[in-house]
């Protein structure tokens, strides 16, 4: 018996999956946006700098907060991250 056919169709099943709630995701925040029901949010996000320094040391500079825009979904949106994975990684950090 040949697996090929199998691992095909269940390949083709999941994209399709993943492919309906993305689609189903992207119908809500549509919807709310239209609806002004807050399709956007802010969190504010903490950026430092890390610098490498001798002896493999690191020294970290505080350079300041902003608010950055997210929105409310489960997925990436008009290149804006959701407002749960955000408010997760709310320290951004830049290697010097």
């Amino acid at each position: 018996m040949n697996m090929r056919p199998k691992l095909a169709i269940v390949i083709v099943a999941v994209i399709g999956f993943l492919c309906a709630i993305y689609a189903g995701d992207y119908a809500v925040w549509r919807y709310r946006a239209v609806r002004n029901r807050r399709p956007f949010g802010s969190v504010t996000v903490y950026r430092y700098y890390a610098i490498q320094k001798k002896a493999n040391k690191v020294e970290y500079v505080f350079n300041g907060t902003e608010n950055q825009t997210c929105v409310h979904s489960l997925f990436f949106h008009m290149s804006y991250q959701p407002c749960w994975y955000l408010e997760r990684h709310t320290e951004k950090r830049t290697e010097i």
